[in-house]
């Protein structure tokens, strides 16, 4: 029955909720910046099939409910800058300078590094849109021949980084502007930012927010013309 369960996808849809939930439960108690719940949930998926022995090909039955949901929530992005509207039509000319400035200098970044230490074309794909949520910046990788597995990676990476190095860049760099925080955070670290950006102030989080939605559409178009 175990080895039904196991194969199953189930196995893998329960594993990722309960890790993921698992994660909250510890960054609830510990405050840790680092106790992020995709982290967490992330170290311990792997270590859970490693230690078990169980093939990824088992795991990704499940695994792939939970991919399959990011087009949905791709969509729910209009939403976001719908609901907040009003912030977009005040500070827009902000927000398009600030969004256009971060997802080229994001892609454009990516692209010099991986020429100047040449790494391949399938990887440099995969990591150029790492500034983007998730299931744009998948799209955007697997247009131009890019590995999946690893654009989810490099988004995860850039997420985490945002959202424990926000604050204190903000700090460092002096600026107090909350439009810019909150611009600067979601251009850069996507929805795990935002988070951050809520707990800074309700105005980083809204401009996080937008960023998030302004910053995907922008790197798509960029991807059109940019050859990896």
């Amino acid at each position: 029955m175990i080895e039904a369960f196991l194969s199953s996808p189930f196995f893998g849809l329960t594993l990722c909720l309960a890790t993921y939930l698992l994660g909250k439960w510890i960054q609830n108690k510990t405050g840790w910046l680092l106790a992020n719940p995709l982290l967490i949930s992330v170290a311990l998926c792997i270590a859970v099939l490693v230690l078990l022995g169980i093939p990824y090909e088992s795991f990704a039955k499940g695994a792939d409910v939970i991919n399959w949901m990011l087009g949905p929530v791709t969509a729910l992005l209009a939403l976001g800058i719908y609901n907040q509207r009003k912030i977009l039509k005040q500070y827009f000319l902000p927000v398009l300078l600030g969004c256009l400035a971060g997802s080229v200098t994001s892609m454009l970044s990516v692209l010099a590094l991986c020429k100047a230490f040449g790494v391949d074309q399938a990887v440099t794909a995969a990591m150029l849109p790492k500034s983007c949520t998730t299931p744009i910046a998948i799209g955007i990788a697997e247009s131009h021949g890019g590995l999946a597995a690893i654009a989810a990676a490099c988004v995860m990476i850039a997420g985490v980084t945002g959202a424990l190095c926000a604050p204190l860049f903000a700090k460092w760099l002096r600026i107090q502007d909350p439009v810019a925080q909150g611009l600067a955070t979601g251009a850069c670290s996507h929805a795990l930012g935002t988070t951050k950006a809520r707990e800074m102030g309700e105005i980083q989080g809204a401009m996080s927010s937008i960023a998030i939605g302004v910053c995907g559409l922008i790197s798509v178009i960029l991807s059109l013309f940019l050859s990896c």
